[in-house]
C-alpha cells in the first residue's frame, strides 16, 4: 500500500525509536508516506513499533535495527542495512538521548562522559556515516533532537545542558558543511520542553501522573506539557520538502518557555 503524503518517497532513519519521541516520529512519517527504519538499543521494542507501523500502512513500510549510538561500528552496520532495506536514506533523525542530573561538584566524571557520548558523539557518528547514503538520495534532511535545555541552563544538569547545546551548534555546522559541498541536504535542530514521554517517569514516581504533568505544566507559559505529536509534527515539517529553504535553524517546541 502506497500512502501519498507530505513525505511520500522519503526514507527515514530514526535513532532511539523504540518508544517516546522516536516512535511517535516514525509513526508520523510513515502516516505521511515515508519508509522508516527504527534503530534502538532496545531492538525488540523497535521491532514491535515497526510491526505496528507495517500493520497500519502495509508491509515493507518499517524496519528495525539494533543500535548502540555510541558505537561507530554499529552505526556503519545499521545504516548499511537500512539503506538496503529502504532503497536509500534521505532523512536522518537523531533522537536517542539520556539525562543524568546532579551537581557539577558531586557528579562523577563517568556520568558526564556518558551523557556527552550518547547525546553528542551519536550525532557526529550518525551524520558522518549517513551522508554517503544521503548524497545518493537528495533532497535530504537531518533533524537533530536537541532540547530547550540546550538554550536555557539549569543548576543541576550540567552534562545535559552542555550536550544539548552542542547538538544545537553541531546542527548548524553540518548545515554549512552540506551547503559548502553543494548538497541539497539540510540540517536543523528541534528544541522541546517537557513532553509526555517515558523521560518524565522519574517525576511520575514522585508526584503521580497527573501531579507530575501539573507541576511541570506550571513552568510552561501555555500552561501544560507537550505531547509526542507536537515534536513529531515539527520533525515532519523539517523532513518534508516544505522546509526546503530551512537549514541551520532551531525550531523551539517549548510552549513559550524560551520567550520568558
Amino acid at each position: 500500500m502506497t500512502v501519498a503524503g507530505r513525505v511520500a518517497g522519503k526514507k527515514a532513519f530514526i535513532s532511539g525509536a523504540a518508544q517516546g519521541l522516536g516512535a511517535a516520529m516514525a509513526r508520523k512519517l510513515a502516516s505521511e508516506g515515508a519508509k522508516v527504519s527504527l534503530a534502538d538499543l532496545n531492538h525488540a521494542g523497535a521491532q514491535a513499533v515497526a510491526a505496528e507501523i507495517d500493520a497500519a500502512f502495509g508491509a515493507g513500510t518499517a524496519f528495525a535495527f539494533p543500535l548502540d549510538v555510541t558505537k561507530e561500528d554499529q552505526w556503519i552496520f545499521a545504516l548499511e542495512e537500512a539503506d538496503a532495506a529502504m532503497g536509500g536514506v534521505s532523512v536522518l533523525i537523531h533522537n536517542a538521548g539520556i539525562s543524568i542530573p546532579g551537581s557539577i561538584e558531586e557528579m562523577p566524571f563517568e556520568d558526564w562522559k556518558r551523557v556527552m557520548e550518547v547525546n553528542v558523539d551519536s550525532v557526529f557518528l550518525g551524520t558522518k556515516h549517513a551522508l554517503k547514503y544521503m548524497r545518493q538520495n537528495q533532497p535530504g534532511s537531518i533533524v537533530n533532537i536537541s532540547s530547550i535545555a540546550g538554550l536555557i541552563a539549569a543548576h543541576n544538569m550540567p552534562p545535559y545542558n552542555a550536550s544539548k547545546a552542542a547538538v544545537w551548534m553541531l546542527s548548524k555546522g553540518i548545515a554549512l558543511h552540506c551547503a559548502r559541498q553543494g548538497l541539497d541536504i539540510r540540517s536543523n535542530s528541534i528544541h522541546p520542553t517537557f513532553i509526555d514521554t517515558p523521560i518524565l517517569d522519574k517525576y511520575r514516581e514522585q508526584f503521580g501522573d497527573e501531579g507530575a504533568k501539573a507541576k511541570l505544566g506550571r513552568q510552561v507559559p501555555l500552561g501544560h506539557i507537550g505531547e509526542p505529536d507536537d515534536v513529531a509534527n515539527a520533525a515532519l515539517y523539517l523532513a518534508s520538502d516544505e522546509s526546503k529553504f530551512v537549514t541551520g535553524a532551531e525550531l523551539k517546541v517549548d510552549g513559550g518557555i524560551s520567550a520568558m
